[in-house]
């Protein structure tokens, strides 16, 4: 799974990031990149068209409507067709890139082994949407990153990665 979260869990607010934050968004890429990226359709429908669907990357979306059509991405309707689907196309290394429902679902069902984890400082109390909690004492954290706020970031951040005990 990636994320970046505010103290609070926080990821969005309608439809969309609570921050921008360069930094962090290469770091997603850099991740990211020649993998599969699993998204729920909201999450989908927050990218800007002009980055759908993610680039280098195989996009799959999980949403209840059959009849969605999303150009060059595979469509599921559900978290465990997406894995399936995987296994067909003979990808292991999978990204569970949100919403909060699909993180939540993947948190529950799946046997996630590694987290990378940005953590925003900074409190966003109107957000609606926030990352499920989880128990830091059934991961290893390391700190691949920390970033100060700065003129091209407005808050400071560390990215943690966690790798499950």
């Amino acid at each position: 799974m990636i994320a970046a979260i505010g103290i609070n869990g926080e990821i969005g607010k309608d439809n969309d990031l609570l921050w921008h934050l360069p930094t962090d968004m290469q770091f997603f890429k850099d991740q990211t990149k020649h993998k599969v990226v699993i998204m729920g359709r909201k999450n989908y429908d927050s990218i800007p068209p002009k980055y759908r669907p993610l680039p280098n990357r195989t996009n799959i979306i999980i949403t209840r409507n059959e009849d969605l059509e999303a150009p060059e991405c595979y469509v599921c309707t559900s978290l465990q067709d997406s894995i399936e689907l995987c296994k067909e196309l003979g990808e292991e290394e999978i990204f569970i890139i949100g919403g909060a429902q699909i993180y939540d679902l993947a948190l529950q069902t799946l046997p996630i082994d590694t987290m990378y984890i940005t953590h925003v400082d900074a409190a966003f109390p109107d957000a609606h949407a926030v990352f499920p909690s989880f128990n830091v004492e059934e991961w290893n954290a390391s700190i691949l990153s920390e970033h100060p706020k700065d003129e091209a970031h407005a808050y400071s951040f560390v990215i943690k990665q966690y790798d499950r005990k």
